[in-house]
Parts: C-alpha cells; sequence; structure tokens
C-alpha cells in the first residue's frame, strides 16, 4: 500500500488532519517532526539549536527515505519537508503528496502566542512568517498530488474525510 505525505505551512493542520485520516483509511499515522525527535532525543528546536537547521534537515531526508521503504502510512511532513528535492523524490516514490492549502490569517491566528516555532523566533514573528509563507507556498504547490484548500478554518476531521473521498486517493489505496 502507498503512503499519503501531507505538506504544507506550519500551522496548517497535517498533523491534526494526518491522525484522523489515518482513522479514516485504516492506516498508520506518522508525525515526521515527532519522529525526528523520538530518534534524535530532543526537540526540533533544540536540534535547531544545538546542532543547526541543516542537521535537522539530514534527520528530515533520512526519516523520508525510511518511509518511502514503508508502505500504509499518513505522514504530516513538516514545514519545510519538500523543499529538498530529495525528499519529495522520496515520498513520490511510495504515495502521494497532498497539501493543505491555509490561507496566511488563518495560521497566523492560529500560531498567535505560539513559541515553539524556530524559524519563527526573533524580533517580528509576523513578518517572518509571512516571509516564509509566501518564499514556500510556491513550492508546496509545485509539488504536490492534490491541493485541499481550508480558507474557512474546517476542523480537521472535515478535511480529512475530503481528503478520504478524493478520487486520485481512492484511486491509490485501491488500484
Amino acid at each position: 500500500m502507498k503512503n499519503i505525505y501531507l505538506c504544507g505551512f506550519m500551522g496548517c493542520g497535517k498533523s491534526t488532519v494526518g491522525l484522523a485520516l489515518a482513522r479514516i483509511l485504516n492506516m498508520e499515522f506518522v508525525d515526521m517532526d515527532t519522529f525526528i525527535e523520538e530518534r534524535a532525543g530532543q526537540s526540533v528546536s533544540n536540534i535547531f539549536k544545538s546542532e543547526g537547521e541543516p542537521r535537522f534537515r539530514s534527520l528530515e531526508t533520512a526519516a523520508a527515505r525510511e518511509f518511502s521503504e514503508i508502505g500504509g502510512l499518513v505522514v504530516a511532513t513538516g514545514g519545510g519537508a519538500v523543499l529538498s528535492d530529495e525528499n519529495v523524490a522520496a515520498f513520490k516514490s511510495g504515495g502521494i503528496i497532498v497539501l493543505i492549502d491555509v490561507p496566511l490569517e488563518v495560521i497566523a491566528a492560529r500560531l498567535e502566542g505560539n513559541t515553539t516555532r524556530p524559524l519563527l523566533q526573533g524580533q517580528d514573528k509576523t513578518e517572518a512568517m509571512r516571509s516564509l509563507y509566501n518564499a514556500r507556498m510556491p513550492r508546496y504547490r509545485a509539488v504536490c498530488d492534490i491541493t485541499i484548500t481550508n480558507s474557512d478554518n474546517r476542523d480537521g476531521i472535515f478535511i480529512a474525510k475530503e481528503i478520504a473521498e478524493n478520487t486520485e486517493i481512492k484511486e491509490l489505496l485501491n488500484p
């Protein structure tokens, strides 16, 4: 069985939707960042602080390769996972990439007060978020196989059901 990889900007709901989608489809759910944290024995934030972003990205690529060799997974990727061509190739070799496309205003409201995002640390969190969002969204749209838009902030179960009912997903799971 193939894998379903959920991509999108931080705060778009990949983990919430992924867990619900895995339950609906009777698949195993994996949160990529949690998987990396467990392997590294430290949080993503600590990896960024102590070893730097390049080290985190190498751990991310190792995880992408590992997932591509396992079937039947719903994977909530990290927000930067699809920036790597190697990761995208691994994802596509064993599955399909689904973008959860959420407007920046909705994400900003969801992440208000959140201090755990290493790429949003610094003086102007709003500007950092806007800049990162504008830089990443074209890549997300370019690499995904399916886009699910959630501009009206529907809950994760609703989005998971929408993904599960998608014709391409059904064909992927029942060739």
